[in-house]
């Protein structure tokens, strides 16, 4: 399992996170037991499935978006989320905070939010302002270190960016 900062605390994540290999359709992959995250186009092909299956076994669902996949496509849907992740890269990553903020302040979502994918420490900050609440640290990230980025940061710049450190929630 990964580790997962979530509401400024290290966690372990508990959900699967549904990705298609090479060869899977959105129709054909195989669904994993337990809370999941599926992709966007899977949420789109199995949307009375999903739904179903969360209702008769009790497991959580939620989806996540692409870097390049906007929150209107799931805006009628945001209430059917425990968990609505949003990828980061380093090439589009602008796309995925204005994607956070729409979710937030447009369509109302209260659950949590998740940053996903390039979640570099000097941005948990940035992603947090916009209405993130969960960061998922990769494999290859020490996540004191990722969390710290998050405090040391809102120390530093808590005056003008009108953040408080208890006010780690979204």
């Amino acid at each position: 399992m990964f580790k997962l900062i979530k509401n400024g605390q290290v966690v372990t994540d508990e959900w699967k996170t549904l990705t298609l290999a090479e060869g899977d359709t959105p129709q054909s992959v195989k669904l994993p037991v337990g809370p999941v995250l599926v992709p966007l186009s899977v949420w789109q092909a199995r949307r009375a499935e999903l739904i179903h299956r969360e209702y008769e076994h009790g497991w959580p669902l939620g989806v996540w978006l692409a870097a390049e996949e906007s929150a209107k496509a799931i805006g009628r849907d945001i209430d059917d989320f425990t968990v609505i992740a949003v990828e980061f890269d380093k090439f589009t990553d602008g796309n995925s905070y204005s994607t956070a903020r729409l979710l937030r302040e447009r369509y109302g979502y209260k659950g949590e939010l998740r940053a996903i994918g390039d979640v570099p420490r000097d941005k948990l900050t940035y992603q947090h302002q916009v209405g993130f609440d969960a960061f998922a640290v990769r494999a290859n990230q020490k996540v004191g270190s990722v969390l710290s980025g998050l405090f040391d940061f809102k120390a530093a710049n808590q005056a003008d960016a009108g953040l408080h450190l208890g006010a780690v929630a979204g």
